[in-house]
């Protein structure tokens, strides 16, 4: 079943074509991997799904529903959620108040409840406190949660943001570069935990990363990008042997006479 498709969309910025006729299709509970050189395109096309940007031309299509119209809290009202590739935290907060401001979107008491302190908010707060607790837990984060937010290590800093879109119960959850300064054992252990959380949180997966390692070992299926445009789609296997995506990353070997 196909959760989101992109359908010829274009995105323009005056006269640069930032995106060009891209189709995409992402299958549901599969792990999709977009890479390409710097400026071909990926964080935009991320900016397109979540209602940041307008798509020029095109559509984005979501369980069926066309959503390129739809502004970012609506987006993310549908089930999509993201990080972003310069980690954008309350760096003021603690690491737990962090999780729980995106965990008050589950809340279904009033401002009225709040000010009486009646027992509706009060099994609210019970609730909020058992989200944040076991997205702290499987984030491993339990030890670190009266820290401010920025004063956490850098790998840490990014498992937190990630544990903040996942307070909202996507279905769809996009990643901007979630390894990037990380060390290769930190990378390894992300590998793992977006693979948990795939599993444990029933989530479909769209990835930017520049760690090839991440890509070819969690991803199910690459797309590659160039120039905003696809240079190649298919398994980990069919994209690290497409010469057009090593003539992309590497260059065209020059043939001396």
């Amino acid at each position: 079943m196909t959760l989101l498709e992109l359908k010829n969309v274009t995105k323009k910025f005056g006269g640069l074509t930032a995106v060009g006729n891209m189709d995409l299709k992402l299958e549901k509970d599969s792990i999709l991997g977009l890479i390409g050189p710097n400026g071909a395109g990926k964080t935009t096309i991320f900016n397109l799904i979540t209602g940041i940007y307008r798509v020029t031309e095109g559509d984005i299509i979501f369980e069926n529903k066309p959503i390129n119209h739809l502004e970012p809290f609506q987006v993310a009202d549908a089930g999509i959620t993201r990080t972003f590739q310069n980690i954008r935290l309350f760096k003021e907060l603690s690491t737990y108040d962090n999780i729980l401001t995106a965990c008050h979107y589950n809340t279904n008491y009033t401002i009225m409840d709040s000010v009486l302190r009646n027992k509706k908010y009060r099994e609210g707060e019970k609730k909020l406190h058992k989200q944040v607790t076991d997205l702290l837990d499987i984030m491993e984060l339990t030890d670190r949660k009266d820290l401010v937010a920025g004063n956490l290590p850098y790998g840490l800093q990014r498992r937190l943001e990630i544990a903040r879109a996942l307070a909202l119960h996507p279905k769809l959850l996009l990643l901007d570069e979630p390894a990037a300064g990380m060390n290769p054992d930190e990378t390894i252990k992300l590998m793992k935990l977006i693979k948990e959380v795939r599993k444990q949180f029933d989530l479909t997966v769209l990835v930017i990363e520049h760690h090839m390692d991440l890509i070819m070992g969690i991803c199910d299926q690459v797309v590659v990008l160039n120039f905003g445009k696809k240079l190649a789609e298919g398994n980990t296997q069919e994209i690290q042997s497409n010469p057009k995506v090593i003539e992309a990353y590497l260059g065209e070997e020059e043939i001396i006479c």
